[in-house]
């Protein structure tokens, strides 16, 4: 994604858990943000021309063997740097400043107390304030030329300044709710100190996307491969716009949707002028599927199957050369884009192509995140049921099937019971509040009993969860009687089924989908 047009501002990752919450933050404020490895090259990084550098939290202590570390003498270029947690640390110790374990660590909520006028990032703000803290390292004494303003009882230094060289740090974590002057304290090294102005909108990325998507393709033509999904759907009306007719979108019906899902899909995208190729795959893709278990070879079985779906379909258009996907932000994140990130799935768009992929991708959601996604929706005029729809994997109910083949009867066990989930969480009026909420389906029976009989079926797992982004997530705290309402219906209505059970894991340590 081009960002030719705005200012930005990078964020250096040495692995912290809030990493891309900063960045989130940054934009919320108007400005452009990017992660970028702390090892990322002086010479990169200056090529980006960035406003400002923000040096992340991370997980190990300056001391350590092999710590984390980054170009020290982006320091001395008086372009404007804010430390945060681990990143001020390293820059105090980088610059001659004490930096040791402290006789307590600090995790959680802590008292803050500005020192002096509180500089340019604290003044004004409330003397005793409370903050969000995560470190057992603290800068004891502030290195030559910097100004302490602020502590906490387990760090005397816990903000620092040097207005001259451009150089800001703080021990606390800005970027969390649990920070409650955290978005002035960023707004303020944004604005005052890097001199950012407020240019990163939706409309802003609508309109440069356009032009990106213009500049990319030219006079080629381009196939999407269509899931209904708010990326995907996002995605598909966004290169419209930019070369309309020139766009044509692939629905692949792989029988792994939702309840009347296909349907809905076609029908939109009809409304919406779009051209559409509806492919009816199913029987195709269970044929793949057949005696498959293992939960990696389904993801790759059923990606790889996709695209070749997507390569036949563009050979009947003639002169197809780049292929839409609605990858966001976080899928590159969590597939290994950065040099801190593990690789969590590989079920997501940039995760488990085909190496013989034929065509070039259109990615012009690749740097924003789910709630940027929903914003560049609504700008572009798709209905609320489409922007606001939960997102949804790519291969579908094949993942939600859990230790097992997929087939039929276990589809259509799990498409009726996620179907009355989906009907009650509406009708509570809880489907935004959520980020997703979905049934499992366990390939494994257990005994019931049902009238006078012993049955011996499917249980079903309720999976439901609040986010902003899908980089953390907590189990939903889903009303009692709208959670026996839910079993009662599924036991009773859905055949094949006779036990219902409720996951109430967070992320981490587990992760949203079951596979």
């Amino acid at each position: 994604m081009s960002v030719a047009t705005t200012e930005e501002v990078l964020v250096l990752d040495f692995g912290g858990q809030y990493s891309q919450l900063i960045a989130r933050r940054i934009r919320e404020c108007g400005v452009f943000a990017e992660l970028m490895p702390a090892t990322t090259s002086v010479e990169k990084i200056l090529s980006r021309d960035p406003k400002a550098l923000v040096l992340s939290g991370g997980p190990a202590s300056v001391h350590d063997p092999g710590a984390p570390s980054f170009p020290e003498e982006l320091l001395g270029l008086h372009m404007p740097v804010l430390g945060i947690c681990y990143g001020m640390q390293a820059m105090a110790k980088a610059l001659g400043g004490r930096v040791e374990v402290a006789g307590k660590g600090e995790f959680g909520r802590t008292d803050l107390f500005v020192v002096g006028d509180g500089g340019t990032l604290l003044g004004g703000l409330p003397r005793e304030q409370t903050c969000w803290m995560s470190h057992r390292d603290s800068v004891f004494e502030a290195p030559e030329g910097f100004s302490p303003i602020a502590s906490t009882p387990g760090s005397p230094v816990a903000a620092l300044e040097d207005r001259e060289r451009g150089l800001y740090g703080i021990q606390f974590h800005p970027e969390v709710v649990h920070t409650p002057f955290g978005t002035e304290v960023l707004n303020r090294f944004l604005r005052e100190v890097a001199g950012c102005v407020e240019q990163w909108s939706p409309a802003s990325v609508v309109a440069e996307q356009i032009a990106a998507i213009r500049e990319q393709v030219g006079d080629s033509k381009v196939i999407c491969g269509l899931s209904g999904g708010v990326d995907s759907s996002v995605a598909a009306k966004l290169v419209h716009e930019a070369i309309g007719d020139k766009l044509t979108c692939v629905f692949v019906d792989h029988g792994l949707m939702r309840s009347n899902e296909g349907v809905e899909v076609v029908e939109a995208f009809k409304d919406f002028g779009v051209p559409l190729v509806a492919v009816d795959a199913e029987k195709r893709f269970l044929e793949k599927l057949a005696g498959v278990t293992d939960p990696e070879a389904k993801r790759k079985i059923i990606g790889s199957e996709f695209i070749r779906v997507f390569e036949e379909e563009a050979l009947k258009l003639a002169d197809v050369d780049y292929l839409v996907q609605g990858t966001l932000y976080s899928d590159v994140i969590e597939s290994g884009g950065s040099d801190h990130a593990a690789t969590i799935k590989s079920h997501h768009n940039v995760g488990g192509l085909p190496d013989d992929l034929e065509f070039e991708l259109v990615e012009p959601l690749r740097m924003l995140f789910k709630d940027e996604v929903r914003a560049v929706g609504t700008e572009l005029g798709l209905p609320d049921s489409m922007v606001w729809r939960q997102p949804f994997p790519g291969p579908g109910l094949g993942i939600r099937i859990i230790g097992g083949e997929v087939n039929r009867e276990r589809l259509d066990i799990l498409r009726a019971a996620d179907a009355i989930l989906q009907e009650e969480i509406r009708a509570g009026e809880l489907y935004r509040e959520l980020w997703q909420s979905f049934c499992v389906l366990p390939a494994i029976r257990s005994v019931g009993v049902q009238g006078d009989g012993r049955t011996y079926a499917y249980p079903i797992v309720i999976r439901a969860v609040t986010s902003e982004d899908a980089m953390t997530a907590d189990w939903a705290r889903l009303p009692y009687d709208l959670l026996e309402r839910v079993s009662s219906r599924i036991i009773n209505e859905v055949n094949g089924v006779n036990r219902v059970a409720l996951d109430i894991s967070s992320k981490p340590p587990a992760t949203i989908e079951w596979e």
